[in-house]
């Protein structure tokens, strides 16, 4: 019995498209030079926030246009991956200023100390709660699309 052609599968996400290679470099390097990019991307994205007077800071306005060269494949993710993957797991060396900070003022924790630790919990609360919204509407999104290119729903 012939049914109907199969599609491929899709690429896996991190894959890269064709006549497109990540940098032939040492992969430490390779990193070091994304890392660099992404602080390339950040930059530029800062000046022209300050320059038009926008209301966003360029961090914000970075990322926005990381997601959107990543969405229409302008930029491929195996150009980005592994300099995003050390930054990732290095994340709590740039939290050791806050460290040192309660570590040089305790006087401070030791006045304000409970009202931090409501700004803290609450400010957690707030991002697991965003976190968790923003992940089920596009979970729902993905599944809405693929119901209607006929697909699997799950």
């Amino acid at each position: 019995m012939n049914g109907p052609a199969e599609e491929p599968p899709p690429p896996p996400i991190d894959s890269e498209p064709e006549g497109t290679s990540a940098l032939t470099l040492h992969p430490g390097l390779r990193a070091l030079v994304q890392v660099l990019g992404l602080v390339a991307l950040w930059w530029a994205a800062d000046q022209a926030a300050r320059g038009l007077h926008l209301p966003i800071p360029g961090s914000v306005l970075a990322l926005g246009a990381l997601v959107l060269l990543l969405h229409t494949g302008l930029l491929p993710l195996a150009w980005i991956k592994e300099g995003a993957d050390w930054l990732l797991a290095e994340m709590l060396l740039f939290f050791i200023p806050a460290v040192v900070a309660v570590v040089q003022y305790p006087s401070v924790i030791l006045k304000a100390g409970w009202q931090l630790l409501v700004v803290i919990l609450v400010g957690t609360v707030a991002v697991m709660v965003g976190t968790a919204l923003v992940v089920e509407r596009v979970f729902r999104w993905e599944r809405r699309l693929r119901l209607r290119q006929g697909g699997d729903p799950r």
